[in-house]
């Protein structure tokens, strides 16, 4: 149990005892102590001073005498100021912690429970390459997914793969008029850019074959319905639905290549599914849903034919779930796949990993699957993120200004190596740490750089900002941990486990204070669904233990007992930023 999970527990029954009211753990608030203020955290009182007839002072005075006479193991002093007591935690009770922690790899880690969640992220389209919008998707995802394993769910990671539609049929088109057979081996080309380079062609194209028709006195309107190569994608996405063996057998190689791309990609920047559906397979499914919805009256048909729902009473519009022609729109597909993955999985949460520009649609889900009495409704949770901009602005797949996953993370390794050569410490590294130091650094860097911001905000993503080794960043985190491997490297491992007691100065405190707060960081960062949560505690904890070790030396530290204690706390920390870093998916070096 935390320390703030132990205080508001004997304060609980301090005022059952005291005053004989029954009091709720939960309303009872408990926060880091103010720095101006002696005391490591701080009671507030004013929540109780109306029902228990107390002043501020009279009320902290006594809460504090019964804490002090019944829990001495717990504190060593207090102070109350305006209606908050303010406890220093006894330094006998932060040795204990540290040395009952600080040899546990799993030290965070909850033990597993049956709650299941599912995780959706990623979901790219098969007709051009991931970019760097979708690294933050997957970094955001897996990185959600791996926090909430650690707070005990099993958890379950899926992506949808967008592989028809109209968008697919373009690259198709594209290929089929401009490659000359060409193929990825053919060219030298990975498959998911070689794909790609057919959707921009096919753009370009169609913007020029526009543009020639409103030359010749057509709106543009008119125009953008009349071009040629759109009606061939139009008329190949019929021929697809239809079945047409040859249409059929090119969207499968076209895939094929973009899978292959993609599996190098996800290899590279560690992203992995548990499954994978795909929405060929999916997109006729929540048919059936719409027959329901009617019968539940949930959804209305028009005289056209056409089934909607109305969600006005909701604070939304209108919606249509079956066209008059019968075919199904993305949100009965959406429905669909709900109720297959909850046969599939019986997952008590499904968190969709998907931009904010898609809000409205998930409110729109959720409040259709609730209407239609669907058991998995109340778990739908929308993970929404701003996109990832250029210092020039938004990036556009069809224009091919977008900035694909592969090139940023060559980018983002040529600056760590870079940046490392500069530093100049890596001159006894063979050439295959080097390697492997460079591709954790640059790819550290971005991830950390990415998740670091709360997952609502927008990010203007500067590569050259994300590898500092002074500042709010991966490799500075990268190289505390590098710092400390190395001290423990030169000490002797065998003394850690003996006995250590005496006063604690302040940094020593103050950094074993923020690890005995390590699980309750994990938990809220699940709770919330926000790995920044993560990210803004692990840079704390590197920030405070370069402040310690430099005022305090462990080889050469006041007593044998001193150094014992500081190399425990050493080793807590190494392991802590290591396990944090990891639920990120960064990797740590052991020396830089």
């Amino acid at each position: 149990m935390s320390i703030v999970a132990q205080i508001k527990e004997v304060t609980a029954k301090a005022i059952k005892e005291l005053y004989s009211v029954d009091v709720n753990v939960a309303d009872i608030t408990v926060s880091a102590t103010k720095p101006e203020f002696e005391g490591d955290y701080t009671i507030v009182l004013f929540t109780f001073i109306k029902q228990l007839k107390k002043s501020p002072d009279i009320l902290g005075n006594e809460i504090a005498g019964y804490l002090f006479k019944n829990n001495e193991h717990l504190f060593s002093g207090f102070n109350v100021i305006k209606g908050f007591l303010n406890l220093t935690v006894a330094d006998s009770y932060w040795i204990q912690f540290l040395q009952s922690a600080y040899n546990n790899a799993l030290f965070g880690i909850k033990e597993k429970t049956e709650r299941k969640v599912m995780v959706e992220y990623s979901s790219p389209n098969t007709n051009k390459p991931l970019h760097l919008g979708h690294l933050r998707n997957n970094f955001l995802g897996w990185s959600t997914a791996e926090i909430l394993k650690a707070a005990g769910n099993e958890v379950v990671k899926t992506c949808i793969v967008n592989d028809r539609g109209i968008h697919i049929c373009k690259s198709m088109i594209a290929w089929k008029l401009f490659a000359n057979g060409t193929t990825p081996e053919s060219t030298g080309l990975k498959g998911d850019h070689f794909v790609g380079e057919y959707y921009v062609k096919f753009n370009d194209e169609y913007k020029k074959q526009t543009d020639e028709l409103v030359a010749k006195g057509m709106s543009k309107e008119i125009a953008e319905k009349e071009a040629a190569i759109m009606k061939a994608a139009q008329q190949m996405l019929v021929d697809w639905e239809a079945g047409k063996p040859n249409v059929v057998e090119l969207w499968k190689t076209m895939n094929s290549w973009v899978y292959a791309g993609f599996a190098e990609t996800y290899k590279t920047i560690g992203s992995d599914f548990d499954r994978i559906y795909y929405e060929s397979d999916t997109y006729l499914l929540g048919k059936d849903m719409v027959d329901l919805g009617l019968k539940k009256n949930a959804f209305y048909q028009k005289e056209d034919g056409s089934v909607w729902i109305d969600l006005t009473a909701d604070g939304l519009d209108e919606k249509i779930v079956k066209r008059k022609d019968g075919t199904s729109v993305y949100i009965t597909q959406d429905i669909g796949l709900i109720i297959n993955k909850y046969e599939e999985y019986k997952c008590e949460e499904s968190i969709y990993v998907v931009g904010d520009e898609q809000q409205y649609h998930f409110k729109v889900l959720k409040l259709i699957a609730q209407k239609l009495g669907l058991p998995s409704a109340k778990g739908i949770y929308h993970l929404s993120y701003g996109m990832v901009e250029l210092p020039s602005g938004k990036m556009k797949s069809r224009e091919g200004t977008v900035v694909d996953a592969d090139d940023i993370v060559d980018e983002m390794i040529n600056i760590a190596e870079q940046k490392t050569k500069e530093l100049g410490k890596v001159k006894d590294f063979a050439e295959e740490d080097l390697k492997e130091l460079y591709d954790t650094i640059g790819l550290g860097a971005l991830k950390f750089f990415l998740l670091r911001i709360d997952p609502k905000k927008r990010i203007i993503f500067n590569p050259e900002d994300s590898i500092d080794f002074h500042g709010f960043t991966g490799p500075f985190i990268q190289y505390a941990h590098a710092r400390i491997k190395s001290i423990l490297r030169k000490e002797k491992v065998t003394v850690y486990g003996l006995p250590v007691t005496g006063a604690l100065f302040n940094l020593e405190k103050k950094i074993i204070i923020h690890l005995e707060q390590f699980p309750s960081v994990i938990e809220e960062a699940a709770a919330e669904h926000d790995p920044s949560k993560i990210a803004i505690y692990v840079f704390e904890l590197a920030k405070i233990f370069n402040s310690f070790y430099t005022e305090h030396s462990i080889a050469n530290a006041e007593s044998e007992e001193k150094k014992i204690l500081r190399l425990q706390l050493s080793q807590l920390t190494a392991c802590t930023i290591k396990t944090a870093m990891g639920l990120l998916g960064i990797k740590v070096p052991e020396r830089m």
